[in-house]
């Protein structure tokens, strides 16, 4: 879990600097990982210039009122890409990821442990990803962080010519 530590906050610190470059800012929203991803972004490297923030919406409740999730599971496609667009339009930034799924042990709206959804926003980031990770409610917590900056920082590297200044976004 160490390694994966690493490549996080090495993945965190290269999403930083694509946004610095090109004078973007990035928020995020997220559920099953309580606050891990912003975590990450806080630590990394210049994130005072262009993280504004995150949102643990924990609650489905946090999700459908504050985040505009549609009606219907959290643990979805559809919520994940709500929630990453209302984290964008709540803190105001060019940029969102974010992530939902369950942690375990027990499975949510008739999803496995595991069973995680991550998103990016604006749309030409690429949508929402369906990860498969195993391991403990923590381990899958870690694993789900993880994937969620790396995600993030692969589609900015390949859309950075989008980003390459404001406006461009």
């Amino acid at each position: 879990m160490e390694e994966t530590r690493h490549d996080q906050q090495r993945d965190a610190n290269l999403v930083g600097a694509v946004l610095e470059r090109g004078g973007r800012t990035l928020a995020v929203a997220e559920s099953l990982t309580g606050g891990l991803v912003a975590s990450a972004f806080a630590r990394a490297s210049g994130s005072s210039t262009w993280f504004r923030g995150g949102i643990v919406a924990y609650s489905s409740a946090v999700k459908y009122d504050l985040l505009g999730v549609p009606d219907g599971p959290v643990v979805s496609e559809a919520a994940a890409l709500a929630m990453a667009r209302g984290a964008g339009r709540l803190l105001e930034a060019d940029v969102a990821a974010a992530v939902t799924g369950v942690g375990g042990p027990d499975p949510q709206d008739g999803e496995q442990p595991g069973t995680v959804w991550a998103a990016t926003w604006p749309d030409q980031l690429g949508g929402a990803v369906l990860l498969r990770l195993s391991g403990s409610p923590e381990s899958i917590c870690e694993q789900a962080c993880a994937k969620t900056v790396r995600i993030l920082r692969q589609r900015l590297e390949l859309t950075a010519g989008a980003f390459a200044g404001p406006g461009g976004g």
